[in-house]
């Protein structure tokens, strides 16, 4: 069997890492140590320590920087390409979206301008006089809809019986209040009867 180490490297590089690579802070072990910063910053590093090593006539040292720095150019390079594309593909959709909505916005431009010459024209004729007295709606005519007026199944007041607990405003007292001033009866008991 595999060991768990070699799984876990194996499925960690085929992972790409996803946001925005232009930005992100990487950490380069090089051959002077880790290299920290954007893919940019970390080219214009390894630029310098190839300048470096040039002074100092190491030339291994400058090729391996070169590489270093080769790596990380590749790397910026795909993900600048990556987000022409992207960016040009949302500008190709905005692009159809605009059209579209201009589209609609002529069509309905149209529409109008047919409406209002329809209009215009059946103004003057006995026809549409006739219509409008019919009680039909001509293209240009706006009305409101209203909705339908539920019927009321009441008994009209005059044939309402009165109810007893209802007074009138003249009278003023309520029914409860005169019974609350109204002092109960006490019931009288009646001793029970003798056999």
């Amino acid at each position: 069997m595999r060991s768990s180490k070699s799984r876990n490297r194996n499925k960690n590089n085929n992972r790409r890492p996803s946001g925005n690579i232009i930005n992100r802070v990487f950490d380069s072990s090089g051959p002077e140590g880790k290299v920290r910063g954007t893919p940019q910053q970390i080219i214009d590093k390894y630029d310098q320590l190839a300048r470096d090593a040039t002074l100092a006539g190491d030339r291994v040292a400058v090729e391996n920087f070169q590489q270093h720095a080769e790596h990380y150019t590749r790397l910026l390079a795909e993900a600048q390409r990556e987000q022409a594309e992207r960016q040009a593909q949302q500008e190709a959709q905005q692009a159809q979206a605009n059209e579209a909505r201009r589209e609609r916005q002529e069509a309905q431009a149209r529409e109008q301008a047919a409406n209002a010459e329809e209009g215009s024209a059946a103004s003057g004729s006995h026809a549409a006089d006739a219509a409008v007295s019919d009680g039909e709606s001509q293209p240009g005519d706006v009305q409101e809809e209203r909705p339908a007026r539920k019927p009321r199944n009441r008994r009209p007041r005059s044939d309402r019986a009165p109810r007893e607990d209802r007074k009138t405003k003249d009278e003023g007292v309520q029914p409860e209040a005169e019974e609350a001033q109204a002092p109960a009866a006490p019931e009288e008991m009646t001793p029970p009867a003798a056999e």
